[in-house]
């Protein structure tokens, strides 16, 4: 009678050991409760695991919203399969698009197994290879430069983050690390333009009824907090918002053509009136393209018309409260031909004078960096440069897109001027393409050789006012 009780806690912990060893659900909520699944996860994780099962190869392709538990899914997978393999050979690669993403995604798996006291001590690390028993995963890099040996996954091949991991390189270097044993692959990461090998996989996937799509709203079903996030950066950035629409609803993004279709630009057409001064009480900011600056294609190409001869300013007049700031154009001016010295007078006026600008953002690529410097020298920290190279105007763009998506940008009404007319005829040339690999860079122009952009990118430059405190002070400087 005395070894009863014993013998019943035996059993007891033999039915949980095989509870845990059947089911990815109580591995994780019985070993890592803090971290423990849910549903909209397991149903991919099982997906995965039933290929493993059944031996039969397949593509799984699973996108995820932004945040949603994508990287934690996979590792509690991987560190499934490590415990419930250990005593039986069984190797995976789990390829990402960077060193440092392959270290991150080692480190998530290696914090979960260190979690699970069955199994401290008992796992080893050698390198980006992690080793339970005869079960191993090892940790790639997909980049260009990379060395990657011939190894081979017998159990499962995983490619995550694959809209950033270029098709050729998958297919030459990784791909045929499944293709001999066959073993299911797993392709991972949020949609971005057709061009990826995460949207060619998911084409594949949908195929073979193998595509798990995990959009913002069946996450916020799981974790309310989550959705009013979501919520917050919708009404920042609006709906329509490529990153909206690519990370969160999880849609494909169309990589090229036209940036503003007339759906956009309906977005941004206003019903006040052109101002031609400042009304008590509003606060305004100047945004100007500088004539003549150095625009070299080896450094990121500001537009695609080296020989623009005239200064374009955009006045917006800014209504700040509690909530977001709100963008009108009031104004706008094009100046052809004017000299550089006088061009700093004559912004020093409109800023103080006609505007009592709060902000004076100038292009400060090439010359322009000279007319920048003058005008800080008359103006103080009123005036803000900025330098355009792919990258910043690459940001520049996307976060224009929010402004305009969101509502929070309006153009003064249709008023007949020649400026007015122009600047509704560049903004319908501007033609973009994506560019694919994780900078997320829009490389967006004016293609025409007969017009310009100069208009266009004075109003974008309106972006850069984000970054501003808009509260009104007590009291401000002569020269602020």
């Amino acid at each position: 009678m005395k070894n009863q009780p014993y013998g019943l806690e035996w059993v007891g912990i033999m039915r949980v050991i095989e509870a845990i060893v059947r089911d990815i659900g109580e591995f994780s909520r019985r070993l890592l409760p803090e971290h423990a699944l849910r549903d909209y996860q397991l149903e991919v994780a099982r997906a995965i695991l039933s290929l493993v099962a059944g031996k039969r190869g397949g593509k799984v392709a699973a996108v995820f919203s932004r945040q949603s538990g994508k990287d934690e899914m996979l590792a509690q997978t991987l560190a499934f399969l490590l415990f419930t393999r250990q005593r039986r050979d069984g190797r995976m690669v789990v390829v990402l698009p960077s060193h440092q993403q392959a270290s991150i995604s080692l480190n998530r798996l290696v914090n979960r197994l260190e979690n699970i006291a069955l199994l401290q001590g008992r796992f080893r690390v050698t390198g980006r290879e992690v080793k339970l028993g005869n079960a191993s995963v090892r940790f790639m890099s997909g980049a260009a430069s990379a060395q990657v040996r011939g190894d081979t996954a017998d159990l499962l091949l995983v490619a995550n983050e694959a809209q950033d991991i270029a098709p050729e390189i998958w297919d030459a270097r990784f791909d045929p690390m499944g293709a001999s044993t066959n073993s299911p692959t797993l392709f991972m990461g949020t949609p971005w333009t057709s061009r990826t090998l995460l949207a060619r996989e998911m084409k594949e996937a949908q195929r073979q009824q193998r595509l798990y799509v995990v959009d913002w709203r069946r996450v916020a079903q799981d974790v309310p907090p989550y959705g009013e996030r979501v919520r917050q950066r919708i009404a920042q950035f609006g709906e329509r918002h490529p990153f909206v629409q690519t990370e969160y609803e999880c849609h494909e993004l169309e990589g090229e053509g036209g940036l503003f279709p007339a759906s956009r630009c309906a977005l941004m057409r206003g019903s006040h009136a052109r101002r031609e001064s400042a009304l008590p009480g509003c606060e305004y900011a100047l945004l100007v393209d500088v004539a003549g600056s150095d625009e070299t294609r080896a450094g990121g190409e500001k537009n695609a018309n080296r020989h623009r001869d005239s200064t374009a300013i955009t006045v917006v007049e800014v209504e700040s409260g509690e909530g977001l700031p709100l963008y009108r154009v009031v104004n706008r001016y094009l100046w052809q031909n004017v000299p550089l010295q006088a061009q700093a007078d004559r912004l020093v006026g409109l800023a103080r004078e006609t505007w009592q600008a709060r902000f004076v953002v100038l292009d400060a690529t090439g010359i322009g960096a000279g007319l920048a410097s003058s005008l800080r020298a008359r103006l103080g920290r009123k005036v803000l440069p900025f330098v355009f190279s792919l990258k910043s105007k690459s940001d520049l763009g996307w976060q224009w897109l929010g402004l305009i998506e969101s509502g929070r940008y309006f153009e003064y009404a249709e008023d007949g001027a020649e400026e007015t007319r122009l600047f509704w005829e560049q903004l319908a040339a501007v033609e973009f393409e994506v560019l694919d690999g994780p900078g997320r860079m829009l490389r967006w122009s004016v293609p025409d050789p007969t017009l310009h952009d100069d208009l266009v990118m004075s109003a974008a430059l309106v972006a850069t006012l984000e970054e501003q405190d808009w509260r009104r002070k007590l009291a401000r400087s002569l020269t602020e």
